[in-house]
């Protein structure tokens, strides 16, 4: 193998996991069981539920879904299909401060009197408003059902089901724009020619005989 493919081939490879590492956000993400305390109209319930946040980018901000792994009160009366809708709110802390507001789809069965009462996965939507490391942690719980609405808030201080790296919109740096081509040197080179090593991987071979030739036309001038 010739000594300009080596080179072109390494460069796109080395590019190509420079991509993939700074495409991955750093994430952290646990299963944290929240203590609730619900005021209900039948009287307070208390109920432990792990409670476990992911997230998915979207656009200049983040999917958040929270999931509940049990239920976490329960009615004296059958509750009929779509007959109860849930919704929280998700603490932002950390570098970033707020709330999220996350909300899920009605009971899509019906759910038995005295039974626990399982909550849909609550879903929103977090825009960063500062860069750095952020926490996300289990809020309050709103469940409406029947004409009533039952509030169940977190007593024993949980800790963050998701920490994210987030970059916030304006703190993103652009490239100059003075309608001139960047000047690079040889580093700057390499990065250049590892930008098109996608090119250069589909081309394959005509596209090295391409930079080949071009390497001897200029030593020949």
């Amino acid at each position: 193998m010739s000594y300009q493919k080596r080179t072109a081939l390494a460069l796109a490879s080395a590019l190509a996991g420079t991509v993939v590492l700074m495409a991955a956000p750093a994430a952290h993400a646990t299963v944290v069981d929240v203590d609730y305390k619900c005021k209900t109209p039948i009287g307070d319930k208390s109920a432990v539920s792990p409670i476990d946040i992911k997230s998915v980018k979207s656009g200049g901000g983040y999917r958040l879904t929270m999931s509940f792994q049990k239920g976490v009160s329960s009615s004296p009366v059958e509750l009929g299909k779509g007959a109860m809708s849930p919704s929280a709110v998700i603490g932002v802390g950390g570098a970033d401060s707020g709330q999220v507001q996350v909300s899920g789809a009605p009971n899509s069965a019906a759910i038995p009197a005295n039974s626990p009462i399982k909550i849909s996965d609550l879903s929103g939507t977090y825009t960063p408003k500062k860069s750095g490391k952020v926490d996300f942690t289990a809020g309050v719980l709103t469940i409406k059902a029947l004409g009533t609405t039952t509030t169940c808030t977190p007593t024993n201080k949980p800790g963050p089901s998701l920490q994210l790296d987030v970059t916030a919109a304006g703190n993103a740096q652009s490239a100059p724009d003075d309608g001139q081509l960047p000047k690079t040197g040889p580093l700057d080179s390499a990065v250049a020619l590892g930008t098109l090593g996608g090119t250069v991987l589909l081309t394959g071979a005509a596209g090295v005989l391409w930079l080949t030739r071009r390497g001897q036309g200029v030593a020949g001038r």
